[in-house]
């Protein structure tokens, strides 16, 4: 594995490397599963969701300046966080923000960005991440990731990094692989399968080539626009024609129009359930997606009787446990008698459920809204 480490390879041929090296964040989601911290406005890859003085997007940028230069990140958002992009990452340029007048899922953003980059390096590679996971071991994700491109940039490849499951979860997709090893690292991806229930999630653990499916992608800039080619031409059709507008200041006339246009699918469906060179390269670096309010409780630090309170500063507990209290900084909160109960403040909003009822918060939310219009959304 060492044997492809970029940091091993000589300085002048690291950086040539490098200057070809690119990411891009996705940063469009509105998070709704955090509501009501998290708002269409400001929803959770812009908020310190854990505590730590960071926000999400703000520690995804700060994981991928080790790997590739500054100014080859692109956030793909959309066009209403451009400012909160601005503000939360004051080094990122105008250009470097893909903004997207409206939501199509990940394939026709994917698509955009390829482009937009293959127009200034054709000899691009790039890595593809959500600007919303949680990573506990980021230097084994650095090491990963460069492993990926390295492979990428020499082998037509479309790589994805599976995580080594550690219990049958339904929350997540599953990649299964072949057990042929290439390069010390990878393998072939034989399956993609979507959340399964918790019988089949038993089975794939028990079967042992499975991995749970990270949604962090690595490939050539040609690779995958082959692939759009191949797979989804009618996508990749659109933004061929941007390649007079791309880093223009018409760029957003031309994504105006074109994402109109796009099929609303996401790059797992349109591409890597359908190509024959997917390859994953099995990793472990204290992963999680922090999809729910249960994934950020079982993450976070809790007192002797299992309460995790964010921020720990004015919140008085009595005969209470396991319980996920966030509340705002100052706010004084008593709770007595209350066991395995997410209790949620924000934005002149109070949410107490139980913790095993928490996947209702969406339900909630749609009920919110026809109760009483968007302004609590």
């Amino acid at each position: 594995m060492n044997m492809l480490k970029t940091a091993s390879l000589p300085l002048k041929k690291q950086h040539t490397q490098m200057k070809n090296y690119y990411a891009i964040i996705m940063a469009g989601g509105i998070g709704s599963r955090f509501w009501p911290i998290s708002r269409t406005a400001h929803p959770k890859q812009f908020i310190d969701i854990l505590g730590t003085g960071k926000t999400l997007i703000q520690s995804t940028y700060d994981r991928f300046l080790k790997i590739v230069p500054k100014e080859n990140i692109y956030i793909a958002t959309n066009e209403i966080y451009i400012n909160l992009i601005k503000e939360q990452l004051p080094d990122i340029t105008s250009q470097q923000i893909l903004a997207e007048p409206v939501m199509r899922n990940t394939a026709p953003c994917i698509a955009y960005a390829s482009h937009k980059i293959y127009s200034l390096n054709p000899d691009a590679t790039v890595v593809v991440a959500p600007s919303d996971h949680l990573i506990l071991e980021p230097e084994k994700f650095v090491e990963d990731i460069q492993i990926s491109l390295d492979a990428a940039s020499k082998y037509n490849r479309l790589i994805t990094l599976g995580i080594k499951p550690s219990r049958p979860d339904t929350g997540y997709g599953y990649i299964q692989y072949d057990t042929t090893e290439y390069d010390n690292a990878f393998y072939k991806v034989k399956t993609f399968t979507e959340k399964p229930n918790l019988e089949l999630a038993k089975t794939f653990i028990q079967s042992g080539d499975f991995l749970w499916n990270a949604g962090i992608f690595v490939w050539s800039v040609k690779s995958i626009l082959n692939a759009f080619e191949n797979h989804l031409p009618e996508v990749n059709d659109i933004f061929k024609e941007g390649y007079a507008h791309f880093n223009t200041n018409n760029e957003q006339n031309f994504i105006q129009s074109a994402y109109y246009q796009c099929t609303n699918i996401s790059i797992d469906y349109a591409i890597m359930e359908k190509a024959d060179n997917v390859y994953v390269l099995p990793a472990d670096f204290g992963w999680s997606d922090l999809g729910t309010w249960a994934s950020i409780y079982e993450l976070a630090e809790k007192d002797y009787v299992g309460n995790v309170v964010i921020p720990p500063e004015k919140v008085i507990m009595y005969d209470s446990s396991n319980c996920m209290v966030n509340v705002p900084k100052g706010k004084l909160v008593v709770l007595q008698g209350l066991h395995d109960y997410i209790v949620v403040e924000s934005n002149d909003t109070l949410l107490i459920c139980p913790r095993d009822q928490e996947q209702n918060v969406k339900r909630v939310v749609a009920d919110v809204k026809s109760n009483f219009g968007v302004e609590y959304i």
